[in-house]
């Protein structure tokens, strides 16, 4: 289940909803729930505190992350302003993640999803049916 963080972020104001992913291929691939992160308070606390995530976590605008006081390891996916992948990583807590000037937003989940959703470099993102 998702919680809700805040209003804003590139769907239009959205907090929860789920994410449609476009392969590097042009295959459709899942629908992943999702929560957006917008806000500076939302943001800086990501999924800290949490023992997990059923789905992704999107902030909002952001260009980087890091995992200090994580405790699981994440995925991490930098989105351009088209919500097209520019990188995927997985970081093990206590990082510091370096940030990318070309990315607009970040895609966080546990570690291992993302392969499994088929979200690579290349691929696109879809925010869908959030709720206002």
């Amino acid at each position: 289940m998702t919680r809700s963080t805040d209003g804003g972020g590139p769907a239009g104001g959205t907090a929860d909803g789920s994410l449609r992913i476009r392969r590097a291929s042009g295959a459709a691939g899942p629908l992943v729930p999702l929560e957006v992160a917008a806000s500076p308070r939302a943001r800086g606390r990501g999924l800290l505190g949490r023992d997990g995530i059923d789905g992704a976590l999107l902030l909002s605008p952001a260009r980087g992350v890091h995992t200090l006081g994580m405790r699981f390891a994440i995925d991490v996916a930098y989105l351009d302003a088209d919500l097209r992948v520019l990188a995927v990583r997985t970081m093990r807590p206590g990082r510091l993640g370096l940030p990318r000037p070309a990315a607009r937003h970040v895609l966080e989940a546990e570690a291992g999803a993302m392969a499994g959703w088929g979200l690579e470099r290349g691929a696109s993102v879809e925010v869908d049916g959030a709720a206002g």
